[in-house]
């Protein structure tokens, strides 16, 4: 006790002091005294967990200003409905009026667009994450055709779809993150990892795919609000024009999991998607490269071993993928074609090495079980890089160190106009980044099949056996015939830095998407403990039954709770698509996979009724 009763400053709370200091602002490097070397900076963005869309007044508030302003106050005697020879709809009537207003609705609350479930299944914790929002990125979509930018009232003001603050439309953003030995891994890529892509995009100086010019003016494509006349015309025709089949659905192999559990009589299993080509798009390609040399070095100097020759797939420093594109160029913000610039691939490949990195880099700066007082006792600010401030302070993982980590699966979906990818006459190219065993599956319109876009990175993929045995990775197998490498079921993860050195990395596997207009019904991201359970076409016809996305991913988490004997943790999300309206017409609806479904609850039921 200090005199007068007060307590005793400890050399901890200075330091928890300064944290709260360090957290609230940015250094940044001045030429003038040292003293202004500490610059407040606006507060940390929050994440956008809604979207934003304009509808017209009327909608809101139908009465407000009709022609005679009592029209809500006739009797119905004296009402007139729309006289049918009137070449106005209701809905465009001149007393109606046209204004739009902004409004902001919280993905969590659109049942009828987005739906997600979580569950801890029989362990004491949850360890699993998600989000899910838009997120500053320009637009990495492909030019929609003149049919779908045409606007033949744009004239006259109507209201149009969101946009972001950059003036493209939003982007959106869903990933799952399933974190194994806790959840400081999977908690921080659920509240960083959109800031490493949207940071990294801006370093980069990424420009827009749809960009042009119009007498030097930049040009849009522009968009609507959802119930116009016009765009229902056009939803309506595109979800007419999608033939539904199913000798698409038959032509599937069968084929044993990849996990060694037995699956039911009429399981089926479809290729992985192949992957649409990157778009490049302008950018600045010298701060590009300098950019990835210098993380790759960091890499290298940091953890060594597999990461001494370790050349990310994407890093233009070294592949050169632009001749994977069927599209080398793209028209940049002075309309002129240049084969100087990026894909949006090596933007989120460099946002995931990053963040993994300095992830990675701030467990090893921190102390072990045993206490090192010598380390205890460096200043805060010992080991700044680049004026960034110390990862020592526990911003990143905890106090302590973490050696668990977490995989992650993340779909970004962007659109050519700021009409919203859910609208069955909208195309729009979707990005997959991949790490570990979660999984996301498309819904196809036409034949109902379960199309997988993710691989799990396991130890017995072919791709993952190749790229780790040149590094003398050492593969075991435990009692349940599974591979695994340094006792890790995932060749691929954040986190985890005691298996770094022998290439347990976080490069992502990425995949483009174009989707058509509704040409899939839905998108799906599970976590392990749904697709440990139940394959990717149970889940879809489970997704099928259901009236809306959110009943849809209670319905898939509650079903692999029910047949699961392991009891991991369990997270779905459900994302509506263009098709959704006719999710239940291709192949067999959900019936194809009704008895296999049966069969594994019954079995389930009976060895419950065994043990008791």
């Amino acid at each position: 006790m200090a005199q007068g009763g007060a307590m005793a400053w400890t050399l901890a709370e200075s330091y928890g002091f300064i944290s709260t200091f360090i957290r609230q602002t940015r250094p940044q490097k001045s030429r003038t005294h040292l003293k202004d070397r500490w610059r407040p900076q606006p507060p940390r963005r929050q994440f956008h967990d809604y979207f934003v869309t304009h509808l017209p007044s009327s909608s809101l508030h139908p009465d407000s200003k009709s022609a005679s302003g009592l029209a809500h106050k006739f009797p119905r005697k004296d009402s007139q409905p729309v006289p049918q020879s009137s070449k106005v709809s209701p809905a465009a009537h001149p007393s109606i009026s046209r204004e739009t207003t902004v409004v902001r609705i919280p993905l969590r609350s659109a049942k009828h667009h987005f739906g997600v479930s979580v569950s801890r299944g029989s362990r004491p914790y949850n360890e699993d994450s998600h989000q899910a929002g838009v997120i500053e990125l320009p637009a990495f979509a492909k030019k929609a055709p003149p049919s779908i930018t045409k606007n033949p009232r744009a004239s006259t003001g109507e209201g149009t779809g969101g946009e972001g603050a950059n003036g493209d439309p939003q982007v959106f953003y869903f990933g799952v993150f399933d974190g194994h030995g806790g959840a400081e891994c999977s908690g921080y890529l659920r509240e960083h990892l959109h800031e490493y892509i949207e940071k990294s995009a801006a370093d980069f100086e990424m420009q827009s795919s749809l960009h042009g010019t119009d007498n030097g003016k930049v040009k849009r494509a522009p968009g609507k609000y959802e119930g116009d006349t016009e765009d229902l015309k056009r939803s309506k025709a595109a979800l007419d024009s999608i033939e539904t089949t199913y000798e698409n659905e038959i032509s599937t192999k069968r084929l044993s999991s990849d996990d060694g559990r037995s699956r039911g009589a009429k399981d089926v299993y479809h290729p992985p998607y192949p992957g649409d080509p990157p778009l490049i798009q302008a950018a600045n390609k010298e701060k590009i490269k300098c950019m990835e040399k210098s993380l790759v070095a960091s890499w290298r100097e940091l953890v060594g071993g597999y990461f001494r020759r370790f050349k990310p797939a994407y890093f233009s420093l070294y592949s050169g993928y632009q001749a994977l594109g069927e599209e080398s160029a793209s028209l940049g913000a002075s309309g002129k074609e240049t084969s100087v610039g990026a894909a949006i691939e090596e933007v989120v490949t460099y946002a995931f090495l990053k963040s993994d990195y300095d992830f990675v880099r701030a467990q090893a700066h921190k102390q072990g079980e045993r206490f090192d007082m010598t380390r205890a006792e460096r200043p805060l600010n010992n080991d700044d890089i680049l004026g960034e401030p110390s990862l020592v302070a526990g911003q990143i993982g905890g106090p302590k160190r973490f050696t668990g980590g977490s995989t992650c699966s993340v779909a970004i979906v962007s659109t050519p106009t700021p009409t919203p990818f859910w609208n069955p006459a909208t195309p729009s190219s979707m990005l997959i980044a991949h790490v570990g065993d979660t999984r996301i599956v498309l819904c196809s319109t036409a034949t109902g099949a379960g199309i997988p876009i993710t691989t799990n990175h396991h130890p017995s993929s072919p791709v993952e056996s190749d790229r780790l045995r040149r590094y003398a990775a050492t593969f075991v197998t435990d009692s349940f015939g599974e591979e695994r490498i340094s006792g890790l079921a995932n060749t691929r993860a954040f986190g985890d830095i005691a298996s770094k050195r022998i290439g347990v990395s976080a490069e992502p596997e990425i995949k483009r998407v174009e989707l058509g207009p509704a040409e899939y019904s839905f998108l799906v991201l599970i976590s392990d403990g749904v697709s440990g359970t139940i394959n990717d076409q149970e889940v879809v016809d489970i997704v099928k039954e259901a009236k809306t996305p959110e009943q849809g991913a209670r319905d898939v988490v509650s079903f692999a709770t029910e047949v699961s004997a392991e009891g991991d943790n369990a997270t779905c999300i459900v994302i509506r698509l263009g098709g959704w309206e006719r999710r239940q017409e291709g192949g067999v609806g959900s019936m194809g996979t009704k008895e296999s479904r049966q069969w594994k609850r019954d079995s389930a039921n009976e060895s419950r009724g065994r043990r008791q």
